[in-house]
């Protein structure tokens, strides 16, 4: 009996089960090549990428009020949005400066009296461990003095001279955010190239910008009564550094949970290295501790409300994955970063998981727009599956 011929088959599915493994695997390798190039990226251009996003959140503060400025009417004379921009941008401008050449001064201060109460300092913190014995307290002391606490300082007071340049920096991007403005909206639609579709993303802009917004003005609000008053607690005591330690204390209250603490801590440190009495100390201690707690665990949160609907485990997160990559900035910009990235991902279905994980209750949705944006989304997948 003849045999036939073996007809050519077709790929076995052991075949096309290795086929479907080397895509998956060869996406996963440009995933990580692309994580590895964004993470350069981000470390190498963060003095530029940190400058940007500060202007951003600026842009984003001013541009409501702009919006209202230039709706206004002097009898029949109308401020248009170039001249309410321009005074803006003016104002922005001039608070930045001022503001850098304060706390440049204010570290200056801080760093020739610093040197000076350096011996002072020591003694301080060595009697703190006298209960041990005496050769517990030299041995700490020598400790100390072992440290050049003066180099570390100088090489600080020279890193917060790059503020000036980074300000500078902050001011360009502002103006040129500014001059873009008005025709961003016309942008956004030729850019999407669907009139619904930019409506959809201009939803989503204006969601984060508001709970952004919202955050930042509570959070300086918050911040600028408690560093005044720290500054008349330690004025009330007759300590020095009062000025330096209240724009301390307002700068470390940005930082959620940790900062608050830390700046309580320093506080009690200063007072107890300059008076010694380790009894008036506690007492400062205990007094700037209470005004942390009354206004950061009772009066924020009511301020804020429900906008700020992240995960506290989520902004510890945050806060250590940006400090590691731009530092003492990226903690301060996390959660503004982290709520950006919450709102976007909520209306991306593919991305919603990681939504849920960022928000505290998991509803990373807030208020109508965003209920409205994520319906559209739902509406356009389904669209896309049928």
């Amino acid at each position: 009996m003849s045999q036939k011929p073996t007809e050519p088959h077709e790929p076995t599915a052991a075949h096309r089960l290795s086929l479907v493994e080397r895509y998956r695997l060869q996406t996963w390798f440009l995933g990580i090549i692309a994580t590895a190039v964004v993470l350069t990226i981000l470390v190498q251009a963060r003095f530029i990428l940190i400058s940007l996003v500060i202007a951003i959140i600026i842009f984003s503060l001013t541009t409501d009020a702009i919006n209202s400025i230039s709706r206004l009417r002097i009898g029949k004379w109308r401020i248009t949005n170039w001249l309410a921009s321009a005074v803006a941008f003016t104002l922005i401008a001039t608070v930045l400066l001022s503001l850098s050449a304060i706390i440049l001064a204010q570290i200056n201060t801080v760093v020739t009296t610093t040197i000076a109460y350096t011996d002072q300092a020591v003694s301080a913190i060595a009697q703190m461990f006298a209960w041990m014995g005496p050769d517990t307290e030299s041995a700490v002391a020598t400790s100390i003095r072992s440290i050049e606490f003066s180099g570390y300082i100088r090489t600080a007071a020279g890193q917060a001279g790059n503020l000036l340049s980074a300000t500078t920096l902050i001011i360009l991007f502002v103006g040129f955010l500014f001059a873009e403005r008005m025709w961003f909206a016309t942008k956004l639609e030729n850019l999407m190239g669907d009139r619904r579709q930019a409506e959809r993303v201009g939803r989503i802009i204006r969601s984060i910008i508001r709970r952004v917004n919202h955050y930042l003005l509570v959070k300086t609000g918050v911040s600028a009564a408690t560093g005044l008053a720290v500054y008349f607690v330690m004025v009330f005591f007759g300590l020095e550094f009062a000025a330096p330690m209240a724009i301390l204390t307002f700068i470390l209250n940005y930082l959620p949970s940790v900062g608050s603490i830390i700046a309580t801590f320093l506080i009690a440190l200063v007072a107890y290295m300059q008076l010694t009495e380790p009894a008036t100390a506690l007492l400062i201690f205990v007094l700037v501790g209470m005004i942390q707690f009354m206004l950061g665990s009772v009066i924020d949160p009511m301020l804020m409300g429900r906008t700020l609907r992240v995960s506290s485990f989520g902004i510890i997160i945050s806060m250590a994955f940006w400090g590691a990559l731009w530092g003492v900035p990226g903690m301060f910009l996390a959660v503004p970063i982290m709520v950006a990235t919450m709102i976007v991902c909520s209306h991306i279905p593919s991305a919603r998981p990681v939504a849920v994980l960022l928000s505290r209750e998991g509803l990373p949705e807030l208020d109508h727009e965003e209920q409205l944006t994520r319906t559209d989304t739902a509406e356009e997948s389904r669209a896309a599956a049928e």
